[in-house]
């Protein structure tokens, strides 16, 4: 895919990964649409961001868990760009809870984190599809090796992105050949939000010493990988490990 010219919805995009993905794909000469629930001053930053890269760009607001708000978020995407090729389902939350902690966790936390992480990624999907199929567009997924390996803040964390990873298979296949769907699983990701967690040093030291590559990922190294999913005209229903290595360490 060229992505000149292109229209990309980005949820979850004021920042860190998602700025990322939308920065790289303005970069790429796409305009884009960048999703938030709350965070409205870095979603217009990032916005105008895109801007100075010389393209077009719409900081909207929709919780993805509201699926009446996802309809209206395409639709307003739609009217303002007239078409759309490509969604990254971006948006993401978690609560940290030790796996070993079950009494802890709460119905609202499983609702919430499968609300935004898989139904959101679904409503955004069901909206998007009638545009995407006429313009044979793509839909990348932002995953988690927590959905791979098991291993993350939650265990609902790790459940919702394990079945993101399967929705994405099972997409491919339904919306082919129009639409391809792929993912993207990160490990440790040097972001805000990760640096405002306690013991975010720690985390990121040993992460970077036990991973193969010995370092940890940034935002623009997953933006990377999303990319290249999202160009290949010939890769669907893959989910691509993003973390140095650090999933294999032995």
């Amino acid at each position: 895919m060229d992505f000149r010219g292109k229209v990309a919805l980005v949820t979850g995009a004021a920042v860190g990964t998602g700025r990322a993905i939308a920065c790289s794909l303005a970069r790429e000469g796409c305009h884009v649409a960048v999703n938030y629930s709350r965070s409205q001053k870095e979603a217009e930053e990032t916005a105008e961001e895109a801007r100075k890269l010389g393209v077009r760009a719409l900081a909207v607001q929709a919780d993805v868990a509201n699926e009446a708000a996802v309809r209206k978020m395409v639709e307003d995407v739609v009217a303002e760009f007239g078409h759309l090729e490509i969604l990254v389902n971006n948006a993401g939350v978690t609560v940290f809870v030790p796996h070993h902690d079950l009494e802890a966790l709460r119905d609202e936390d499983w609702d919430r984190i499968f609300g935004v992480n898989l139904k959101g990624a679904f409503y955004a999907t069901r909206a998007c599809v009638p545009h995407l199929k006429k313009a044979g567009g793509a839909i990348l997924n932002v995953s988690s090796v927590a959905g791979v390996y098991a291993t993350g803040s939650s265990l609902p964390y790790c459940a919702s992105k394990a079945a993101l990873n399967n929705m994405t298979v099972a997409l491919a296949r339904a919306l082919a050949p129009e639409i391809r769907v792929n993912a993207v699983a990160p490990g440790f990701i040097d972001t805000r939000w990760w640096k405002e967690r306690e013991g975010y040093e720690v985390v990121k030291k040993f992460a970077a010493e036990r991973a193969p590559l010995r370092r940890v990922c940034q935002p623009e190294d997953v933006a990377h990988v999303a990319l290249e999913l999202l160009r290949s005209d010939v890769v669907t229903g893959q989910v691509v490990v993003v973390d140095a290595g650090l999933g294999i360490a032995v």
